[in-house]
């Protein structure tokens, strides 16, 4: 009898976690459980939609998909349609794989005002999320504020300064298209605590800004050091090296032709958002570094805005019948294992950092505690999927299969125009009609 197990989520990590559980040698019937009728999480709602070449990692996932031994189970909310206690009940082994959705909120005054979005938020929207896809941002302004400098903040920055034929080249939703193109926006400020050797962004994503059609990155010469100090590895310390020398040139660049600019600017932290009930401005005030710590100066300085991006990462959030750790905001366990039979992988598990790929090691870790747990499959005992199958059916609850998925996948390419690569559909029930019209 193969061990059946459940995995929660559909993005990298259960996907990751799929694969390695089939290459253990195990005998395993794996069902991955998804809220949307969409697969691949951040990869489809997170990757910035002018970045189609990381999208691709899509289709190795999709061969995962194919295999014999996994089935896919889309528009099934775990808590909404069934628990989890429910799935832990009919299946040997549950991975929760649910990420970190949730933005970490900028706790400073001011930070409820109309024009204050997290950028979790943000992203899905622009990437055509269907929770997300009315949020309707004013982007009727000339300046914005990303707070923080890691990769989403440099996603966002760029996405809010790219040009028509920049944007006809990605998979942003019309809405989002037509709301970036009509805004007057011209500067943006991507703003650090710490100095520029600090800063999460990686060397390629910096060199974009300097590609683009209609806008130029500025940094403020005085900020930069004139080399990497600290005891870091050899590799680590090449790459801050490499964000230093894309820096100085950023510091020299010509400002004439392009009506658009990026202001990366480090050493300040936000204090108070500004404003009547919509943001007039954020409020900053100049730190330095010393041993590692940015440390406030008492030195202000304003900067008038009408949108607030906090890009200062995400949060993980509780699921029923699951351990919640509420200080690191990840689901408690020992690498990846939570309780007997329930195991965790991804940013749920770790917290919301790394790449794609970060979260291959995870689903390793545990497929061996599942082959440990189950002994190869010799204790496996539950029906797992025939038994999912029967309740989704008892409360008429209507599931998305992966064939199901491939002819929504279809129509979204048919859809497209142009140099796009697909035309998103941005509602559940658009997505259930194509399949009603198939």
């Amino acid at each position: 009898m193969p061990v059946s197990v459940a995995i929660v989520g559909s993005g990298p990590a259960a996907f990751y976690t799929a694969a390695a559980l089939m290459d253990s040698g195990d005998d395993v019937c794996i069902d991955i459980i998804e809220r949307l009728p969409t697969p691949y999480g951040l990869i489809r709602d997170g990757v910035a939609p002018d970045h189609q070449t990381t999208k691709n990692i899509a289709n190795k996932f999709e061969k995962t998909a194919m295999r014999e031994q996994v089935c896919y189970f889309g528009n099934v909310g775990v808590g909404r349609d069934v628990q989890l206690i429910e799935l832990r009940e009919i299946y040997d082994a549950v991975v929760l794989a649910i990420g970190s959705p949730e933005d970490r909120v900028l706790d400073i005054p001011g930070a409820d005002k109309t024009g204050v979005i997290g950028a979790a938020t943000f992203v899905r929207w622009y990437n055509g999320h269907p929770d997300f896809r009315d949020l309707a941002p004013d982007l009727n302004i000339s300046t914005a504020v990303v707070v923080g400098v890691g990769n989403v903040a440099m996603d966002v920055s760029r996405l809010l300064c790219l040009s028509a034929e920049e944007l006809a080249a990605t998979d942003l939703p019309d809405f989002a298209e037509k709301a970036i193109l009509q805004s007057p926006i011209h500067d943006v400020y991507m703003i650090g605590r710490r100095g520029p050797t600090d800063a999460k962004f990686t060397n390629v994503e910096l060199r974009e800004l300097g590609d683009m059609a209609e806008c130029v990155p500025q940094v403020r010469p005085e900020q930069l050091p004139g080399s990497v100090e600290g005891d870091y590895p050899d590799r680590d310390k090449r790459l801050r090296e490499r964000n230093l020398e894309t820096l100085l040139q950023y510091s020299q660049a010509a400002i004439e032709g392009k009506p658009k600019r990026i202001h990366i600017e480090f050493l300040a932290a936000p204090v108070e958002i500004l404003g009547g009930d919509r943001v007039e401005g954020i409020r900053m005030e100049r730190t330095r570094v010393e041993a590692g710590r940015a440390i406030t100066t008492g030195d202000f300085f304003d900067i008038p805005c009408g949108l607030v991006i906090p890009a200062i990462g995400y949060r993980g959030t509780p699921i029923a019948g699951a351990p919640f750790d509420d200080d690191r905001n990840i689901i408690s366990n020992e690498d990846g294992r939570v309780e007997d039979g329930l195991y965790v992988a991804g940013w749920i598990k770790r917290g919301p950092f790394g790449v794609i790929s970060s979260n291959r090691p995870d689903g390793v870790a545990v497929a061996g505690h599942i082959h440990d747990d189950f002994e190869g499959g010799h204790k496996a005992r539950n029906p797992g999927r025939e038994a999912l199958r029967e309740m989704l059916k008892e409360r008429n609850i209507r599931s998305v299969s992966f064939d199901d998925w491939k002819k929504i996948d279809a129509a979204e390419i048919a859809n497209a125009g142009g140099t796009r690569p697909r035309k998103k559909f941005v509602t559940i029930e658009a997505m259930l009609g194509v399949l009603d019209n198939s």
